[in-house]
Formats: C-alpha cells, structure tokens, sequence
C-alpha cells in the first residue's frame, strides 16, 4: 500500500506531520474553550492537560533550537494559564496558582497569566502579592487595560483596609441597605489567641481598645442560608445542617489551609489544650501546611464551633436578615461566653465584623454572649446548660450571692409573675432600686441586677403613663441603659428605651445623647466631622422608625 507522503523529503514529511499536530491541538483548544464557556470547568481543564502533556513531549522530543519549539512552548503557556483560569472557577486556587507559575516560567510577562494570578490571590485575600501581579500586568501590556487598572484599584483599596479596618459602611445602612453592600477585606486588629481562664483557648486583646473599635473582619468559611419558618420542623433544620457540613467540607478539601486551620478547633469535648495557634498563622499571607482531617472530627468541631447569624451579640445587615442559617468563622470560634460580654458581632453578606462593645484593657479576654444576658440568674444557668458548660463570670458569682436576700428573691418572684396580671412594674422598680441602695449595691453590680431584670425595666422606662407616675421616684433612662450597658455592652432592647425617649424628646441634642450611649452597639470607622451622623447611624441600625430619621437628618 502506498501512502501519500511516501517518497517525500524528510523536512517536508515534517511538515505535514507539524500541520497535523497542529490541526489536532486547534481542535483540542477549541474543545476547552468551548467546555469552559459553558461553565464544565473539570472536563475542560481535563482537554488542557492533554494540551499540556502534548506540548511538554513535543519540546522534550524535538530541537531545542528549532523555530516549532518557540510556537509549542506559546502553546504550553497559554494551555496553563487557561487551566489556571479553570482551577480557579472551581476554587482549586493552590493548583491553579501552581498553574500560573508554570505558564509565568515560560513567559514572565503574560499578561493574562500575571491577571489570572492575581484574581486569585485576591480572592485567598492575599493583597500585596496580587498587587504585584496587576502592576507586572500593566507594565507588560503594551496597551491601556481597563480591566487591570480596575483590578489594581480595588486591591490597594483592600490591602489599606486589611492593615487599618478603616471600614465605613454608614452610606449603605443611611440608604436602607439599598445596591452592593460595601467591600470587605480580612483585618486583624490587635487581638492574639491564648490559654483561656474560661474555657480552653480565647482571644485577647494585646493593647487597650475603645469602645466601638474594630477588631476583627472575616469572611465564612461557608455558610448555608435559607428560607425557614420559626416553627419550622427538625428535618428541615437537620437539611440545613448536612448541607452546612458538605459546604465545609468541600471548601476544606480545596485548600490545605484552610483545614489546616479548622482543625485548630476545639471539638468541644474534654479535650487537652496543649496547642496555642500564633495569630499570625490565620493571617493570609502565612503558609500552613496540610493535614488530615477526619469527617467525624469535622462533624465535632462544627458542632461546639458553628454560629447563626442572627443569634446573641449579633446582628444581620441586608438581605440576609430574612434568612436562617449557620456557618464557621474560624477566628470568631475562639471567642468564648460571658455574662458581661465585651465584644459584638455585625454580619454583612458573608463577613462577620467584630467590634469592641465596651473598652478593654490591653491582656483582656474578648467574650461574647451565646445566649441571652439580659436575663436571670437561673434562667441563665439553664440556657450554659444546653450549650454545655457552667457559667462562672464576675456577674453570675455575684449574682449567686445577691439573689440570696429575701426581699430581692420576692420582688423577683412578683416580676415573673407580673406577666399573668399580677403587680404594678413601677412600684416594684421602685422597691428594686430602694433594696439595692439598702444592700450598698454600687457601681457594675447594679448593672449585673438591672441587666437580669432588663425586661420590667423597658417596660416601665417605654411607657409614658409608667413615666408620669414614677418617673420622679426611678433612675431616669439614661442612668439606667448607662449601667447596662457598661456592663453587658448594648443591644436592640436597651435601644428601644433610648428611642422610645427620642420620640417624646426631639432635637440634635437628644440624639447625639442617645448616639453616646450606644456607642457600644456598632459603632464603625468615621471622621470626626460625620459624628452627628454616627449617633443617627447608630438608631438607624436597629430600628425602622430610627432609619426614617436618619434619611431625614
């Protein structure tokens, strides 16, 4: 049989054999491409690493000085940069990193290579490394990128903001969470993990913090949201969490980090402490080796470690508020409970900001309040209970002995009972606050006491027929929301009584009075010129009729 290119010279045989390789590997990239614009990003990288193994035994194969190696080591830089693009559509960032770096070896200046690799680094918030990537970018390109110089922007944008928290958000919450919630980078504040005096390991602050300061942003490792009814059933909560586990779960396998730092987690079983985490390690730019992480240990870590979002010391900014869910910020997770907890927690999109809600003292423990603080003594015990420790906070050891006095026990006793028809709230303040002087109760501790009957005095401090007859004879509001919150810091209730003032009192003056006061609450990065705008902010974060004055102020 005689073939067609029988009796042809060998540099034209090589020809054809070249032109034929060439057809096949045009076909092969149109086939990638094509499976990377629908969106099958695994076979496509699949077509790419053909190409790839193709090129790599084509240039071993031929001469090294030939003019096909030039154009076959284009070819192999181009296939692993479009891999690298793949990889990163499915958050395989490591590999499709390590993808870059080959394509970069090849040729240091493609632009698209150094583009592609600063997404990525930008998305594993790896802010200065990114930056240099986009500014390589456009120096290589011969021709302005809009794209590039968008990109540039936005990562010096975030890289300021990972090293100062310089965070702002009051344009957003003024407009009634209306467009894009704002931009968000991962920021440290001045914070280090420790051995905790509480429980296991916590957060503490390295310097003195004010009131309001922020001092950590993070985003979910994942989190799952839906749509629930509050009597929704346990199969559709038990949906929510299996789903919650498998986002976890998968988001862990794509990056060795990243399980590498979920498995710093306490399990919240009877385990030994021995390992203290440098807070550097959480930082994205350190490296972290892999482990192994077994699923049933996973499941353990998720059980003591996952928050929801709307739960105590926590609010949900946006669209997000109408949902339930769950999800895993690592750092936050070494935050434990307190009764007088100091810091709160703000959720927007996917971020969690925490913030100073009271000052702290540089060597203090930052807590949170798992549950309801704003509650009795025994009530509390229950609810450390079902979470599965006992509370021995400054407050619930005073509050142990306090409760002991008869007349307290009894006017305690009429407060619950009031609820079903018995009793008249005013008096019984009244009698509360007389007791208290009697037993020389001063300073935190009668804020322990007002904050675990917190409910009859809103009640009493928001009713103006309450006011008109008591109101000479009690603490007047800001006194006592002052005592509060110095001791649990400030939440939507203890807001209530300030607005509920505001709407009898009008005028600047009573709202940056009311501002003061909950300086506490969420209180974000300012100038100082914008400070009447911060005490409306401030309202406007907990209450529709407070958002109205805002957009009006």
């Amino acid at each position: 049989m005689v073939r067609v290119t029988d009796g042809l010279p060998a540099e034209a045989l090589r020809e054809v054999e070249y032109d034929g390789e060439e057809e096949w590997m045009q076909n092969l990239r149109s086939k990638a491409t094509e499976l990377r614009l629908r969106e099958e990003y695994d076979d496509s990288m699949k077509t790419y690493s053909q190409i790839i193994s193709f090129c790599e035994d084509s240039i071993s194969q031929k001469n090294p000085d030939g003019e096909d190696i030039k154009k076959l080591r284009k070819a192999l830089c181009l296939a692993y940069s479009n891999r690298a693009e793949a990889g990163a559509k499915m958050s395989r960032y490591f590999e499709a990193l390590a993808d870059c770096d080959e394509a970069l070896r090849i040729d240091g200046s493609h632009v698209k290579t150094l583009v592609c690799k600063g997404k990525i680094l930008l998305s594993l918030n790896r802010y200065k490394l990114a930056l240099e990537c986009f500014k390589s970018a456009q120096g290589s390109s011969e021709s302005a990128d809009e794209e590039v110089d968008q990109l540039l922007g936005k990562c010096k944008k975030l890289e300021f903001l990972s090293r100062t928290g310089g965070f702002d958000v009051s344009d957003w919450v003024l407009s009634g969470f209306n467009g894009k919630p704002p931009e968000f980078s991962e920021f440290i504040g001045a914070v280090e993990i420790r051995k905790s005096e509480i429980s296991g390991r916590g957060l503490f602050a390295t310097k003195n913090i004010e009131c309001g300061t922020l001092v950590l942003v993070t985003k979910a490792v994942a989190v799952d949201r839906v749509i629930m009814p509050q009597d929704s059933d346990e199969k559709s909560q038990l949906v929510l969490w299996k789903n919650f586990v498998d986002r976890v779960e998968k988001s862990a396998e794509k990056c060795r980090k990243l399980k590498a730092l979920i498995s710093n987690l306490s399990t919240g079983e009877n385990e030994q402490i021995t390992e203290v985490p440098d807070i550097q390690t959480f930082k994205p730019e350190t490296d972290v080796s892999g482990v192994d992480l077994e699923k049933q240990k996973l499941v353990n870590i998720l059980d003591a470690n996952a928050m929801v979002e709307n739960g105590e010391s926590a609010k949900v900014l946006g669209k997000n508020s109408d949902y339930r869910s769950v999800g895993l910020w690592i750092l936050p997770s070494f935050i434990n409970h307190s009764c007088t907890p100091n810091v709160r927690r703000v959720h927007i999109g996917d971020y969690v900001l925490v913030h100073a809600s009271r000052d702290l003292k540089a060597g203090e423990e930052l807590t949170f309040a798992y549950f309801d603080v704003l509650s009795l003594l025994g009530k509390r015990r229950e609810m450390s209970k079902n979470w599965g420790f006992n509370c021995n906070c400054k407050r619930c050891e005073f509050e142990e002995k306090i409760w002991k006095n008869e007349e307290l026990r009894e006017i305690e006793r009429l407060m619950t009972m009031e609820g079903k028809g018995f009793g008249d709230l005013g008096n019984l303040i009244y009698r509360f606050e007389e007791e208290m002087k009697k037993m020389m109760v001063r300073g935190k501790s009668k804020g322990f006491l007002r904050a675990s009957v917190w409910g009859v005095y809103e009640d009493v401090l928001t009713s103006e027929k309450m006011i008109g007859k008591w109101g000479r004879k009690i603490p007047a509001a800001e006194t006592v929301v002052e005592s509060v919150a110095e001791v649990v810091g400030s939440d939507e209730r203890i807001l209530r009584v300030l607005t509920a003032r505001l709407r009898t009192k009008n005028g600047i003056d009573e709202v940056e009075k009311a501002g003061s006061l909950i300086s506490s609450e969420y209180s974000f990065t300012l100038s100082k010129d914008r400070l009447q705008r911060k005490c409306v902010l401030s309202i406007a974060l907990y209450s529709r009729r407070g958002l109205a004055h805002a957009k009006n102020f």
